[in-house]
């Protein structure tokens, strides 16, 4: 992204949600740690035992951490508009700090590369969709020819009433609190940019990725893999 306003939800990632984000991807996501470990796997598939991995959306560091521990000599480049998630990230992923790159800002600020592989989970419904596209081209540019790259996020039909009965699963899913259901209802319906799972696989393919695969579906969340 190239400015403050393409992402307006970094601003909610404050110190505090910082400290407390290690808990919900866990709770929330469903089969988050075998999301992770497909990431590894599929990453792994193309990208040589001294790749390089450009990591999008890196605060909070569990991502960064798993492929760390799985790859000993793979180096990585973390880019997160997230000052604060970054500080944590940093915590998270120290034994490794000596291989990881963290830097702040959108996919603008992250260095050309050319990287061996990408990851962005847990990220692009936070991208309002009239900058998707850009932010996808924009990773296909720091990536070699036919490396993967694996992308999971939200993505449900946004046609009525399949859309309003996504959103409540998802809340059902992930809440711990019945009396915020109505509030994470509007939240997820208003603040996040959704997009169905069709427009999420047409807008790889506009980006330049080809072989567009489904690999992870967990209620509300889609993951495919890609490549340049």
């Amino acid at each position: 992204m190239s400015n403050d306003d393409a992402l307006p939800a970094a601003n909610a990632f404050n110190a505090g949600h910082a400290r407390s984000y290690a808990e919900g991807p866990p709770r929330q996501v469903p089969g988050f740690a075998g999301l992770q470990r497909m990431t590894s796997m599929l990453l792994a598939e193309r990208v040589s035992a001294e790749g390089k991995v450009l990591v999008l959306g890196a605060g909070g560091g569990l991502e960064l951490k798993t492929l760390a521990d799985d790859h000993p000599a793979w180096t990585f480049v973390g880019v997160d508009p997230s000052a604060d998630m970054l500080a944590m990230a940093a915590q998270i992923v120290e034994p490794h700090a000596d291989r990881i790159h963290l830097q702040q800002g959108y996919i603008d600020s992250a260095p050309i590369g050319p990287f061996d592989g990408a990851t962005c989970l847990l990220t692009l419904h936070f991208v309002p969709r009239d900058q998707r596209l850009h932010t996808l081209r924009e990773v296909h540019r720091r990536l070699l020819p036919g490396s993967p790259f694996v992308v999971a996020h939200i993505s449900f039909p946004q046609t009525e009433p399949e859309r309003s009965l996504w959103i409540a699963r998802h809340v059902a899913f992930g809440s711990t609190d019945p009396a915020n259901v109505e509030s994470a209802k509007q939240a997820i319906g208003t603040r996040l940019s959704i997009l169905s799972p069709e427009d999420d696989e047409a807008l790889l393919r506009e980006a330049g990725f080809s072989d567009v695969s489904l690999f992870y579906a967990g209620l509300s969340f889609k993951g495919w893999v890609a490549y340049a």
